[in-house]
């Protein structure tokens, strides 16, 4: 095998993590307005948008390599994709609802490793415009460089209006010298603290957040004006992701309460931090352990006790680099293992800075787009966010079979509403 093409440990570790009933797939959907391959009155032109990708997809070689076994791990081998099978269109939709349940459901299907692991899906809209659904497997990108493949795959249709109301600060220099030994023994307690606490923890009591989950995957999106957030977040020297997480706490809140279950103080939930970049990586995403104040006198409390766990997390998370587990593939199977009856966090938040300005698909533009994150082990509820165009723009991914999706969208909604 050769070095230079061999998966690195911690693509791997996403191979590991795709399996029946946990699909390691990173989604972002979006509504198109009419204009290049989105015809008068919906109509698509499937052979224009084809080219469009092509033509991109040559400069993406993440894009144009398939996972092959060698052994007992993989190696990236070129393939050109076959456009025709990666670039798909799928029956006329109604409503956004009908967005949500396409999402949905491609939350419960693999993506097959014979092939690139991405797919691109368009859909016309009833009445006028398009939709599409854009799929990306984890073992090719984190969030971070995800956004940044959809960025190089998509276009611009409009120059940035000015600054990004939230600048990806998160994208870190490399650290330009080694740590002191001191740190890196510190480092070292720390992970070793942390791989004995993903092992043993059983802190959180039984609820409908967490257990065995269904094959009935469900999806709304939510949207809030990103302007007045990173405003109301800036007076209260907090950040938009201590927003997201504030108002995702709304969200669990609501989970339970619709389940009739008691609702504690605290809810522990995993939280991704972007981690410094370097050459030729393309997952480097660390991990903070977030307490959400689900029972905070007001969401401005809420806020601040968010912000104040936030500021030492995020220095430790980076610090600390990948989760421990997640360094290759033989603890991400154990982790895998183990995570199907762990009581260590109740759910999943992540929020990615997206461009400030429109984006498109051959010549139709992205009027919204949103995130969806991967549901896996036991946790039945997770939110994802990205900014875009000035709109912070949410997908509640959650088990329909043991979730109120609809007390959980509300509940969002609510805060967003006391936020802006």
């Amino acid at each position: 095998m050769h070095r230079d093409r061999a998966l690195r440990a911690v693509d791997e570790a996403n191979l590991v993590l795709d399996h029946a009933g946990q699909v390691n797939v990173f989604l972002v959907a979006g509504m198109l307005t009419s204009g290049g391959f989105v015809r008068p009155g919906g109509r698509l032109d499937l052979d224009a948008v084809r080219t469009a990708v092509a033509r991109r997809v040559a400069d993406l070689p993440a894009l144009r390599q398939v996972p092959s076994r060698v052994g007992r791990w993989h190696e990236w081998r070129d393939q050109d994709p076959d456009i025709a099978l990666h670039v798909r269109a799928l029956p006329a939709i109604d409503s956004l609802h009908d967005l949500e349940r396409h999402c949905g459901n491609l939350m419960a299907e693999p993506l097959p490793r014979t092939r690139p692991l991405w797919e691109l899906l368009v859909a016309p809209r009833r009445g006028g415009g398009g939709a599409m659904i854009l799929r990306i497997h984890h073992a090719i990108a984190d969030g971070m460089a995800a956004a940044d493949l959809i960025r190089r795959l998509l276009e611009d249709v409009s120059a940035p209006a000015g600054p990004a109301a939230t600048p990806p600060t998160v994208w870190l220099p490399p650290e330009p010298v080694a740590s002191p030994p001191g740190i890196r023994l510190r480092r070292l307690l720390i992970g070793i603290r942390r791989i004995a606490t993903t092992l043993a923890a059983h802190g959180l009591p039984e609820s409908v957040l967490l257990g065995e989950r269904s094959d009935r995957h469900g999806v709304i999106f939510v949207d809030a004006d990103l302007g007045v957030i990173a405003e109301r977040a800036h007076r209260a020297s907090a950040t938009v992701n201590d927003v997201v997480l504030a108002v995702a706490a709304a969200g669990y809140r609501a989970a339970l309460s619709a389940s009739g279950g008691s609702v504690p103080s605290r809810l522990p939930v995993s939280v991704p931090v972007a981690l410094p970049r370097k050459t030729g990586t393309r997952n480097e995403v660390g991990v903070m352990l977030v307490r959400l104040p689900l029972t905070a006198p007001s969401p401005d409390d809420a806020l601040t006790l968010i912000a104040a766990q936030t500021r030492v997390q995020k220095v430790q998370a980076r610090r600390q680099g990948t989760l421990e587990m997640m360094r290759g593939p033989v603890g991400a199977r154990i982790m895998d293992r183990i995570a199907m009856s762990q009581h260590l966090v109740g759910g999943f938040v992540t929020n990615v800075p997206g461009p400030d300005h429109r984006i498109g698909l051959a010549g139709a533009a992205l009027s919204q787009i949103w995130p969806v994150a991967v549901l896996a082990a036991n946790v039945r509820l997770g939110v994802a966010a990205v900014s875009y165009a000035g709109q912070l723009c949410c997908g509640i991914h959650f088990d329909a079979e043991y979730i109120d999706g609809e007390a959980v969208a509300a509940a969002v909604r609510g805060e967003f509403d006391t936020f802006t």
